[in-house]
């Protein structure tokens, strides 16, 4: 074996083994985002019966917003979790949904089967989620008592995540 082709090898596996390694200290759910630690974009929305959402009158309650569409496995997966840990924290946290690129008439045909965590918040045109920067669903954002935001987590939700972001936020 050539000494050369196996000094080359070495140096461009060892490094990437080495960031590979790295990488797996890090949860790839829980992702840094230029909107944490700064005040969550206000908005106002209807819900599916038409009552009215503005997220500034939640101040004083710490809020989770889901950004979620029927067409998405992993929001389908986490419904279960979301309403489970919205009875858990009722009263102390305000769970809403903001749909995301999907049909109100969908929506609502899916929450009449499987029930409701938080308002289905209609989003038209996309634009709350272009405020938040969302690539795609699900997206679920944490904001505390003040409506600022402290985590954001992409994709499906997993108990353990949740539960340690809803206990940071109380």
């Amino acid at each position: 074996m050539n000494k050369k082709v196996l000094l080359i090898g070495v140096l461009l596996i060892v490094p990437l083994v080495g960031l590979l390694a790295v990488s797996f200290r890090f949860d790839p759910k829980i992702v840094e985002s230029p909107l944490i630690g700064k005040p969550a974009p206000d908005f106002t929305l209807q819900d599916l019966d038409g009552n009215v959402v503005r997220l500034s009158e939640l101040r004083g309650t710490p809020v989770v917003i889901n950004f979620w569409s029927t067409w998405c496995p992993p929001c389908i997966q986490e419904h279960p979790l979301l309403e489970s840990a919205a009875a858990h924290y009722r009263g102390r946290v305000h769970f809403l949904g903001v749909i995301y690129q999907d049909d109100p008439g969908v929506i609502a045909r899916f929450i009449d089967e499987l029930g409701a965590w938080g308002p289905a918040l209609i989003d038209p045109e996309n634009r709350v989620a272009i405020a938040y920067g969302v690539f795609g669903p699900p997206e679920t954002f944490f904001i505390d008592e003040e409506g600022v935001i402290v985590d954001k987590v992409i994709g499906g939700l997993h108990a353990q995540i949740l539960r340690e972001a809803l206990d940071a936020l109380l």
